[in-house]
């Protein structure tokens, strides 16, 4: 059986993080699957899927904190230099981290540790509604 369920978050942008665990069990639930796999694909390139432990220290802090030392919102990108924007740190934060997860779903529940969350981290400098598309495929 392969089942598709779309998540709709509006964010605030700037390296916000937003908990969507409960939104993919819900779809998950709807679905009827209890064994299989269930991808969560974010659409469009300045925002990322992943896990973390969703606790204040990560969200608000560590996770920005780490991507500005790796991609600095100041610094030179030929992105902006073509589309004269101000977003090309965001493209590349975004491709760093990837814009899907999958995750093994056993008996109806995802197969998430005990303080792992899905996450999705909005790169982008402004607030933008986001479509995470899941698909979910088992029995």
């Amino acid at each position: 059986m392969v089942k598709t369920h779309k998540i709709q978050v509006s964010t605030a942008g700037g390296c916000q993080i937003i908990d969507i665990t409960s939104q993919a069990l819900a779809a998950i639930a709807e679905s009827g699957v209890r064994d299989g796999v269930i991808t969560l694909f974010n659409v469009g390139s300045t925002a990322a899927v992943t896990t973390i432990e969703y606790e204040p220290g990560l969200v608000n802090y560590d996770i920005a904190a780490a991507f500005e030392r790796i991609a600095p919102q100041n610094g030179r990108y030929e992105h902006e230099e073509t589309w004269h924007d101000d977003n090309g740190h965001s493209h590349v934060r975004a491709s760093l981290l990837g814009p899907s997860l999958t995750v093994p779903i056993d008996e109806g529940q995802m197969t998430l540790g005990t303080w792992q969350q899905i996450v999705l981290v909005e790169f982008d400098t402004r607030p933008r509604n986001r479509t995470i598309v899941c698909k979910i495929i088992g029995e």
